[in-house]
């Protein structure tokens, strides 16, 4: 039973499939891991810290509504259960075993001492290549797509005169909904932020070259001929420490909890 259900989150958990349609390279590696994980979950389960951990029934109820919506019928739920040598009750008593695995986990985790703003900025400043922040642009385009020469041409001509007539982003939205032939149409020629080395390369150059509020000339690509906008620049530099802040003290965080529950379980050999 408890294989069985492991395999089953394991192949979910892995590889996003359900247990039979893994290949054979899936299948060992889901077995490889299953049995890592059985072991360390006996040892944790058989802690004496495991004596005081209940599993409120509402609680496995609302986890085993969780796998339910992974499969997009009832009958898909039942046979992958039965596959697994499962059913409903034998669900309920494994998936009641892993979230007391789980609780056990998170209270050690719960005693590791909170990482402090001190703690994140000696991160910040011993690892400054991790806040190195390239150069970026908020950019739009228009593109519009030919076939021969004298769609080639019509299209050149087209852009060109637009190119004078959408200054603002409004209207250069505007005219992106009405004339791109690229989906970014429906959000007015939306690129996103964009990096080096994410354009076509024939666009690049120019692209970078931009000035805020500048709009570029009629630039031709794999895909067609393009006129850009640049709606904002975002410098190259350090990633200001208040900003990072918050993503160090969650990484912080995880790596300290993830050390503790390693010990933790190691000590568990110790005490046998």
């Amino acid at each position: 039973m408890l294989q069985g259900y492991l395999e089953l989150k394991l192949a979910w958990e892995l590889f996003q499939k359900a247990p039979e349609t893994l290949s054979e390279p899936e299948r060992g590696r889901l077995l490889e891991v299953a049995r890592k994980q059985d072991s360390i979950e006996q040892r944790i389960l058989g802690s004496s810290e495991a004596a005081n951990v209940v599993i409120p029934a509402a609680t496995v109820a609302a986890r085993i509504g969780e796998i339910r919506q992974r499969y997009p019928a009832s009958d898909d739920f039942a046979q992958d259960l039965a596959r697994s040598g499962l059913d409903e009750n034998t669900l309920g008593e494994a998936v009641e075993r892993d979230l007391r695995v789980e609780a056990l986990l998170d209270k050690v985790a719960s005693a590791v001492p909170a990482v402090t703003t001190v703690d994140a900025e000696i991160y910040y400043r011993l690892h400054p290549e991790a806040f190195d922040r390239p150069e970026a642009r908020q950019l739009r385009h228009i593109l519009i797509t030919f076939e021969n020469d004298r769609q080639k041409a019509k299209a050149a001509s087209q852009l060109e005169a637009l190119r004078s007539t959408v200054k603002n982003v409004e209207k250069f939205s505007q005219a992106a909904l009405r004339h791109s032939q690229c989906p970014t149409a429906m959000d007015g020629g939306k690129l996103g932020i964009v990096k080096r080395q994410q354009l076509y390369a024939e666009l690049e150059p120019a692209a970078f070259a931009l000035a805020e509020g500048e709009i570029s000339g009629v630039l031709e690509s794999p895909i067609g001929l393009h006129i850009l906008r640049c709606d904002e620049i975002f410098p190259s530099g350090m990633l200001p420490f208040a900003e990072a802040c918050p993503r160090i003290v969650e990484r912080l965080t995880d790596k300290r909890r993830r050390e503790a529950q390693r010990a933790w379980i190691k000590g568990l050999a110790a005490r046998r």
